[in-house]
Order: C-alpha cells, then structure tokens, then sequence
C-alpha cells in the first residue's frame, strides 16, 4: 500500500497529529519503501551498498571510513559492515592510509566502475520515473527544509 493509499484510507487516523512529526513519520515510511524498490531493482547490492558507492564517488580524495560515515550520517560500524560486504563482492578495496596506518582508505573497484556504467541509464530512468511531476522549485524547498531540520538536529545533539 502507498504512503497515498494509507492516508485516503480508514485504516489510520492522523487527525490533529502535528505537521512536524506527520513529516518524521512520512520520511521514515518512504526511506522504507524507497530502500525496498530500490534492493529489488539493483539485485547485486542493497540500497545502502549502492550508497556507500555514490558517496565515494563524490568524494575528491579517497575517504577513510570515518569520513565515509560522515558523509553518509552513519556510525562507523555500520559504515565498515557495508564496506566488508563490498570489499566481498568486488566492488571497493579498503587500504590503510600511506601516512597513517591507523586509517583505512576506501577506493572504488574497476569492478564497481563498470557495474555503475552498467545501471546508469537505469538508475536515471528510474529516478526521472520517481520525481515525475515534481518541479525544481519543490526539490529545492525540500532539499532546503531537510538541511535545516539536519542543521536542527545536530545542535540538539550538541546540547546534551
């Protein structure tokens, strides 16, 4: 059933549930379908693998995983789970770092390389078919909104 369907149904009530916490939940449920449509559609990797690879791409210089968490707002255990599964599948290779053997540094594969040429026209279709009817100026309001609340978050997290 989609996020639509859920709130045009009887099933649940979200009379006088606030805006700030419908839009938690309203992120939480997508991310969940997101994820789902998109592990069935890349099949070799999960979504969150696939992530890891696209924030080491944007990435200048190859990350150490600690950055590489950053990047991706996850722990560092976390981070270093998603990395051994690609590092198993081919797709990045972890090294410590010339100067610091303490640090680990991740670089994509030719492997990942190629898988990532492989899908791109997929995954463009995919995201094209996905923000059909979504003009630039709501992406923008909500790439703006979503910083914010991030910005918001981290203050609270740096208060306590």
């Amino acid at each position: 059933m989609s996020i639509k369907e859920i709130l045009n149904s009887e099933k649940v009530d979200f009379t006088g549930v606030e805006s700030s916490y419908f839009l938690l939940g309203l992120l939480s449920a997508f991310e969940n379908r997101f994820q789902a449509v998109a592990d069935s559609v890349m099949r070799e990797i999960s979504w969150k693998q696939f992530f890891a690879i696209i924030c080491i791409n944007m990435c200048k210089e190859k990350p150490t995983v600690k950055e590489l968490a950053e990047i991706m707002g996850s722990s560092h255990q976390n981070v270093k789970q998603i990395l051994l599964k690609l590092e198993k599948k081919g797709f990045v290779s972890i090294s410590l770092d010339e100067n610091d053997k303490r640090k680990q540094r991740i670089e994509l594969t030719e492997y990942c390389k190629k898988f990532c040429a492989k899908n791109d026209e997929m995954t463009t279709r995919i995201t094209k078919k996905m923000f059909e009817g979504v003009s630039e100026e709501q992406l923008q309001i909500t790439i703006q909104t979503i910083i914010q609340i991030e910005c918001n978050l981290k203050k609270i997290k740096d208060y306590e």
